[in-house]
């Protein structure tokens, strides 16, 4: 089924049903139609006007209705396109650039244009062609390709591109008119005043030309759009006058313009050599030879230069992709055309570089850029080419530029700062947007040369140029099966050589601008990122599509099989009942994953198979929403099994991917207590409305708190149960009480919150071996973890030694004891006492200086407690443990075995309650405290639910009234002493 997304890239016919509006269909049938069709392009060429008259009835609305487009290939595209790319540089500069460059270089450097070109408008027809354009052009193509944010970025940055280029042509075209009419002008002879130059003469008369851009505009770009193949047709016209005037025109002398103060005096008027054609001016002209700008205070011209104003006249590639909101088929407009305007221009360039190059000498080409029209075999022919060349060109840019801001506005990228666009908009003209795009090209105009704007062109275009091939690069990277372009010239080959060659071009043109524009769009990039209200947009980024294709690629090559201890870190499945009320356990866990895999994890009980639809789709949204409220870095998991223990085991074996397997199993503790509403409490650090007014399927309100009449879905034989079933998976297990009285932020500005502790020591069975086995060393290393994150930091970290029988080894015995330790629990880790040390140590130590060297050798810094009377403590216990289940030998004879010994007993409750009060003599200060989980006793299912629910009393007992605790058992070496 084709998803009706706004922006969709699926093939076929998509309906499309805006809110208040008729069902519009967009289709993709003619996709694969060739790219060029002769006959119908020719017919175009031949019928000129054969298109409607009307353009641009609703600006850019996206799936808008098919009736307001009606530019074909010829009219919409392939005239803008060719206006663009010839405007001020075809009749103004060709000579600047070969007189400096010499013909060879000039020709290289067209190549190069023309090969970014190429390469680009193949990633513009690839963009194009993979699915329905909409107004906007290319700002369109790269915000619905990389995202809003890098999209509004590049848009603002070619909206701005279109507003130099508009400024650099009305430039070019009041050169032309002074050139012509001022003081000694062409048409007017020699000696005559004509009309008035000067910088702030010239600033007058673009204003002017500016002011009937804006009138046009105003009236509506229809009636540009009318006349572009007929002003097309002139400029044709012009330039083949110009062609054949290098043939029939005799060798002449060319004055100088009276501007060009650099050569020029009034005593001795300079000239330059028109030869004709002659192979001596040709070799003479072959090489570079750089001389100075005279239109620029007489700067010295270097290869950027000249390749900066070559490339700023063969910018208007986008001018038909500016169009596509008013084209009927964008999909087979927009290459054919751009493609056709691109041969056909760059063929009229060489040919007017080649001829130039063969009948001008360099003088005269360094210093008169507008020679074309003396040696013309009619000046008028000239004039009239630079003025229609340069101004239709300002027109189209200006038209362009007020499309992309508008589409901006209506992209709601920049808020409400842009609101203005959307609501100035008359019988479909971007009224607002025009005049904005207006002002700023008349401040660009303030600048006053022509070269120099060009530069600055030059680069703004490139650097949309770069955004669009990166566009296409990352589609074709990320390998997204929606992009199936029917141009079938293109590759992630020129994609990337369009994007390497526009980077390399904007940095030698102008270093500085290059620089600039590219700290312009990454502090746009940022603060759209931040603020953009169009942030949430669900456009679909390329970057999630390439973020996929690497995850699949590294999470492919992780390998479970390497995996070696000293990388180990805590990757942490968290089982949620109730996120309400426990959102502090979220946090603190998030805090604990030490950049590790984090998943929460909720069991939906009920029977699957009667439910019309699985619960969890609807749910999915919600919980992601409140993973972006609570601001932890997890993944969420939610299932649906018969009880909560069943599926806990499907998260255990389900979460994660690959060898990125949740390795810890975190649980809230199974208690009476009230369950806090940390979403309504008015004193809670996360209170929210978010889901306040969410319903489930079910028709309860999310997230909903138990009580008396919902009772729980998990009972104390299930809760133990799991616990058991987390170690027989041999998955390390954390089971946390009283994280509803953790407030992190009390932790940071309160002064009587000191320690994280540490209680190494099996309480149902203590022993002096404890401290070093596999679960404490667990419980120090997530301590330790907790330790290093901030907020955390400035808590001191104890540890609590209790020394049951104060049974001290001889050195030679310690080191053999600890190396076994270490050898057996933390990987290959051992550490050697030289013989020094060993004889300059006591006779015998304890456990307590054994700990000290193994905290050493862990880089542990905490401070270790022995707990005072610990001895006398446990000898209430007969034997030193607590019995953990009754003897199940059966007998020989077949009679039945013994009933369990009950956990529960007035001695194991004293000693554990005694337990329990030495802890919170220590605990006044303590933020948290690890605390070690003793295993279940393994029993038949028959048994656990009679000694399941002793056990779970006998944790209760101990954890009572303590401050958060975590009651840990650890399955598998974690920690590692070697490089």
């Amino acid at each position: 089924m084709i998803a009706p997304s706004v922006g969709s890239t699926n093939e076929g016919p998509v309906t499309i049903v805006p809110e208040g509006a008729v069902p519009v269909v967009v289709t993709a049938n003619n996709e694969k139609v060739p790219l060029i069709s002769r006959r119908r392009f020719f017919r175009r060429l031949t019928t000129g006007l054969g298109f409607s008259s009307s353009l641009l009835t609703e600006g850019y609305v996206e799936f808008s209705d098919s009736s307001g487009r009606t530019l074909g290939t010829f009219a919409g595209v392939f005239s803008p396109v060719a206006l663009s790319m010839f405007s001020a540089l075809l009749f103004l500069r060709v000579g600047f650039i070969v007189g400096n460059a010499g013909l060879l270089v000039t020709l290289v450097q067209f190549v190069i244009a023309y090969g970014i070109l190429l390469f680009t408008v193949a990633s513009v027809c690839a963009v194009s062609t993979n699915g329905a354009v909409e107004g906007g052009g290319a700002y369109f193509m790269i915000s619905r390709t990389l995202g809003p944010e890098f999209g509004g970025s590049i848009g603002t940055l070619f909206f701005l591109a279109n507003v130099v280029s508009s400024a650099l042509y009305i430039t070019g075209c009041t050169e032309g008119i002074v050139e012509n009419f001022g003081p000694s002008g062409y048409l007017i002879g020699d000696g005559m005043q004509g009309l008035p130059d000067g910088r702030w003469w010239r600033f007058l008369y673009c204003s002017l030309l500016n002011v009937l851009n804006l009138i046009v505009c105003l009236i509506g770009a229809s009636m540009f759009a009318k006349t572009s193949v007929v002003i097309l047709a002139i400029v044709c016209i012009c330039l083949l006058s110009v062609i054949i005037s290098f043939f029939v025109k005799e060798p002449m002398l060319v004055s100088i313009p009276i501007a060009n103060t650099l050569v020029q005096n009034a005593t001795h008027p300079a000239h330059g050599n028109y030869t004709g054609l002659e192979q001596s001016t040709l070799d003479l002209n072959l090489f570079p030879s750089f001389g100075r700008d005279y239109s620029s205070d007489g700067e010295l011209v270097k290869f950027a230069t000249v390749f900066g104003v070559l490339f700023s006249g063969v910018t208007g590639i986008m001018a038909g992709a500016n169009m596509s909101g008013e084209l009927k088929n964008p999909a087979r407009n927009i290459p054919q055309g751009t493609l056709s305007a691109v041969g056909f221009t760059f063929f009229c360039y060489i040919i007017i570089s080649v001829l130039t190059a063969g009948t001008c000498d360099r003088f005269l080409l360094q210093n008169n850029f507008i020679f074309m029209m003396p040696i013309n075999i009619w000046p008028g022919f000239v004039a009239i080419g630079i003025l229609t060349a340069t101004f239709s060109a300002s027109l189209s840019n200006l038209i362009g530029s007020s499309r992309v801001l508008e589409a901006l506005a209506k992209d709601n990228v920049f808020g409400s700062m842009l609101q203005f666009v959307v609501q100035g908009v008359w019988k479909g003209n971007p009224v607002a947007a025009v005049v904005t795009s207006w002002v700023l090209v008349e401040l660009i105009m303030l600048i006053g040369s022509l070269n120099l704007i060009a530069q600055i062109n030059s680069v703004l275009f490139l650097l949309s140029y770069l955004a669009t091939n990166l566009a296409c690069l990352g589609l074709e990277l990320a390998s997204a099966p929606n992009f199936r372009p029917s141009f079938k010239y293109f590759s992630w080959h020129t994609a990337l050589i369009g994007l390497v060659g526009t980077l390399i071009m904007m940095f030698i043109i102008n270093p500085i601008y290059a620089s600039c524009s590219i700290v312009l769009c990454m502090v746009l990039v940022t603060v759209l990122h931040l603020f953009s209200p169009s942030r949430d947009v669900h456009w679909g980024s390329i970057s999630q599509a390439l973020i996929f294709h690497q995850v699949r690629k590294y999470l492919l090559m992780l390998d479970s099989r390497k995996d070696h201890v000293k990388f180990w870190r805590p990757q942490m499945l968290l089982l949620v009942g109730n996120p309400r009320s426990a959102c502090p356990l979220i946090h603190f866990v998030n805090d604990m994953k030490k950049s590790g895999l984090y998943v929460l994890g909720h069991v939906k009980v009920s029977e699957f198979s009667d439910l019309p639809l699985d619960p969890t789709l609807d749910e999915y949204t919600h919980w992601l929403a409140l993973v972006d409220h609570l601001k932890v870095k997890a993944f969420i998991e939610l299932t649906v099994a018969h009880s909560v223990r069943e599926g806990m085991l499907h998260m255990i074996r389900m979460s994660g991917l690959g060898a990125m397997k949740p390795n810890t199993i975190v649980l809230g503790f199974y208690d009476e207590e009230t369950p806090k509403d940390f979403f309504e409490s008015s004193e809670s650090q996360y209170k929210t409305s978010l889901f306040t007014t969410v319903e489930t399927c079910e028709g309860r309100q999310l997230f909903e708190l138990r009580t008396l009449s919902n009772g729980k879905t998990l009972d104390s034989t299930q809760f133990v149960g799991m616990i058991a079933d987390t170690l027989k998976m041999k998955k390390n297990i954390c089971v946390c009480r009283h994280f509803h009285n953790l407030d992190k932020s009390s932790i940071i500005r309160s002064s009587n919150v000191k320690y994280i502790d540490v209680w190494p020591v099996n309480f149902f069975q203590p022993d002096d071996e404890d401290p070093f086995d596999t679960t404490s060393l667990f419980m120090l290393q997530l301590a330790c973890i907790i330790n290093m994150v901030p907020g955390w930091k400035k808590l001191q970290l104890r540890v609590f030694h209790c020394q049951v029988n104060g049974k001290k080894h001889s050195p030679s015995e310690q080191l053999r004891q600890t190396s076994s330790h270490s050898q057996e629990t933390l990987g290959s880790a051992t550490f050697n006492l030289d013989a020094s040390t060993a004889n300059s140590s006591p006779p015998t130590q304890d456990n307590e200086e054994r700990l000290r060297k193994l905290l050493q050798m862990l880089r542990i810094a905490a401070s270790i407690h022995q707990v005072p009377g610990w001895s006398q403590q446990i000898a209430a216990l007969h034997g030193g443990s607590m019995a953990m289940a009754g003897t199940h030998a059966g007998t020989s004879n077949g009679e039945e075995e013994p009933p369990a010994q009950p956990l529960l007993n007035n001695v194991s409750r004293a000693y554990l309650l005694s337990v329990n009060q030495m802890i919170q003599r220590h605990s006044e200060q303590t933020a948290a405290s690890f605390i070690y989980l003793p295993p279940p006793p393994s029993l038949p299912v028959w048994e656990e639910r009679e000694v399941y629910p002793q056990f779970l009393q006998l944790l209760t007992e101990l954890t009572a009234d303590l401050p958060p605790t975590i009651l840990v058992h650890g399955v598998s070496a974690v920690t590692s002493t070697t490089l």
